[in-house]
């Protein structure tokens, strides 16, 4: 077992796409495991070592909102970049009209998550690689809002803030709901075949506001 940490994340707006919905993008209820780790490696990633997210707290009552974004279909090749680049007469630009379509996404809003997670050493670690060191800098990292990039809620457009959790009571929206069952979400995808990487799901069924992952049943 590594070492565990308690990250709080909160932001606006989030969109934790369901693969199902193609065209018109539809948000899971609740933050995916595989986001939250996205955003625990934001804030640190080795290669000697791995997130496992263990539980998620769901702080605040899940809400969803429409919006029409703009989304664009094409992109410019970084080959015509440097073909213009090199003076090749030919235009460089997106042509609005055509590419850039308006799609309604359903989105979360007003979140915020308490992730509870836990990191493990791989093969990649060096020989002074180990976990009381990787702890300290996460921890230091966590403690002065450090990242690597700025973790976000699914879409780049949607940030998310975050700070170490050090309560030991976390408060959710749902204390006094015994269950509710979210249905089948995005667990994370499995990459054991990197010419085939497949997704895997579980059932996501919230207890008392929590999402506890420690001995989900996962189905590819």
């Amino acid at each position: 077992m590594g070492m565990g940490v308690k990250v709080k994340v909160w932001g606006d707006y989030a969109l934790f796409t369901r693969p199902e919905m193609k065209v018109e993008r539809c948000s899971y209820d609740v933050i995916t495991p595989s986001a939250a780790r996205g955003i625990l490696e934001a804030v640190y990633w080795h290669p000697g070592m791995k997130w496992i997210i263990d539980k998620i707290y769901v702080q605040k009552p899940i809400q969803f909102t429409s919006v029409r974004r703009n989304e664009v279909k094409s992109k410019i090749l970084a080959s015509n970049v440097l073909q213009v680049y090199n003076g090749a007469d030919r235009p460089l630009y997106i042509s609005s009209k055509v590419d850039i379509v308006q799609r309604a996404s359903l989105i979360l809003k007003d979140v915020s998550y308490v992730i509870e997670a836990h990191f493990e050493m791989t093969k990649q670690a060096n020989e002074s690689d180990n976990p009381g060191k990787f702890k300290d800098i996460i921890m230091r990292r966590l403690k002065r809002g450090e990242c690597f990039h700025m973790p976000y809620f699914g879409c780049r457009e949607f940030p998310a803030h975050f700070s170490l959790c050090e309560d030991e009571k976390i408060e959710t929206a749902y204390d006094q709901v015994e269950e509710k069952d979210l249905g089948f979400m995005l667990f994370d995808m499995d990459y054991t075949d990197k010419e085939n990487i497949q997704p895997m799901f579980f059932r996501a069924v919230l207890k008392h506001g929590i999402l506890d992952l420690r001995e989900c049943e996962v189905i590819r």
